[in-house]
């Protein structure tokens, strides 16, 4: 089972996730990142401001990475996976954020499975900013104009695919995120 965790930064997804693996006896896996080549790809998106274009592109390089080396044998040897963001976060940042298209980046990305469930982890962009700023100095991904476009990407994404698609209060307590995340 692939598990997905998507939402703005700040809303919890990296302690969700490693919430859901302990629980489920899953493999937890972040994006970009997750293995060496797309970690060494994080780092690069990260320290330079690409164009828009080429920015989707490589996220879409570090996705390949990891879907070959880590998320499809996984997934093969009937293992459950849970990830800190993946495709959906292309299309909500990348598409709708930037600008792109949402079908345009979703073709770039055809190549991923898709995620058995989507949990989306819903916060407004100002709490989130508030929630990271404790964690260093801002990047290009933490401009309030973008992050209230990805919401609204991540909300219509949601609503397009209900049957896959969780969203969840991400005001909620950790503890209390984790269960409503397990309930049927």
């Amino acid at each position: 089972m692939l598990i997905t965790v998507e939402g703005l930064d700040g809303s919890g997804k990296t302690t969700l996730v490693r919430g859901l693996a302990d629980r489920l006896g899953a493999t937890a896996l972040r994006e970009p990142g997750g293995e060496p080549g797309a970690e060494r790809i994080r780092d690069l998106v990260r320290s330079h401001p690409f164009d828009a274009r080429a920015e989707a592109l490589l996220f879409a390089a570090a996705r390949a990475q990891l879907v070959a080396t880590e998320i499809a044998p996984r997934l093969a040897r009937g293992e459950t996976v849970v990830i800190d963001r993946f495709v959906d976060s292309s299309l909500a940042y990348q598409g709708a954020g930037r600008g792109l298209g949402i079908d345009a980046v979703r073709a770039m990305n055809a190549f991923a499975p898709i995620p058995d469930r989507t949990l989306l982890l819903r916060i407004d962009a100002e709490t989130g900013l508030e929630r990271v700023g404790g964690r260093g100095s801002a990047d290009r991904f933490e401009d309030l104009t973008l992050l209230r476009a990805v919401a609204a990407a991540y909300d219509e994404l949601a609503a397009a695919e209900p049957d896959r698609w969780r969203v969840l209060d991400a005001t909620q307590a950790p503890g209390v995120l984790l269960e409503a995340a397990l309930a049927p």
